[in-house]
């Protein structure tokens, strides 16, 4: 197993022992290589959805792994989320939790929700091997200053399982105990928010993998994401 495939499947596993959730879908995705991917997603309650989407063609050199787990759409609680992927020439993750309410005018939601990461993320973020990974200041935007994003050599990337699991027991945590924001409509701004992260516009991943499945199944694949149904 690899290294990106196994870092997934603990996280992946970690989350289903953790809550109670029912695998609703299970799809392979394909191209004229065959079978290069697969698609699944799990419903619950406490965590509403989990969507893992994993991509291997070795033809490509590319070996990569999603989580996103999303709480539910009147839920303060943080949504998860895993990038774990070998791309050739190097290693490459992303570890975040996405914020529910602005981070700027909730200060103690801030500190309850992200402030006890902050060890994790300046201890993962000093270790030798890691580079900055090519994103920009907009994709920054959308997720939260907590994002750990990185290229990483073989070493480096092998250490980074404390850190994912780090973030994802603090994660469950959450939403065991529940958070409370009284002044947002969380499901709009959920629904604006994950708009955002999953539009072809902010994030050019999507075309790479247009290039891989077609519009069709990348666009089939972002509304899974964007969508609470």
């Amino acid at each position: 197993m690899s290294l990106p495939l196994a870092l997934a499947e603990r996280t992946l596993a970690s989350i289903l022992d953790s809550h109670e959730l029912t695998l609703v879908r299970d799809e392979v995705l394909g191209n004229t290589f065959g079978d290069v991917g697969r698609l699944r997603t799990w419903r619950g309650s406490a965590v509403a959805k989990v969507v893992n989407i994993s991509l291997v063609v070795p033809q490509f050199q590319l070996d990569s792994h999603m989580i996103f787990a999303f709480t539910p759409e009147d839920s303060a609680v943080p949504h998860f989320t895993l990038d774990s992927v070998y791309g050739g020439a190097y290693y490459a993750f992303h570890l975040d939790l996405i914020p529910r309410a602005e981070l700027a005018s909730h200060l103690s939601y801030m500190d309850e929700a992200f402030a006890p990461l902050t060890p994790v993320f300046e201890e993962t973020t000093a270790l030798e091997g890691l580079s900055k990974a090519a994103i920009g200041p907009r994709q920054y935007a959308v997720m939260s200053p907590w994002m750990l994003v990185h290229r990483a050599t073989e070493e480096a990337f092998g250490t980074i399982g404390e850190a994912v699991a780090a973030y994802q027991a603090h994660w469950s945590a959450l939403v065991h105990k529940g958070l409370q924001v009284d002044d947002t409509d969380l499901a709009a701004r959920d629904a604006l928010v994950r708009g955002n992260i999953f539009s072809r516009d902010v994030d050019p991943v999507w075309a790479q993998v247009s290039r891989l499945l077609g519009d069709e199944t990348t666009d089939m694949l972002r509304a899974e994401l964007i969508s609470n149904g």
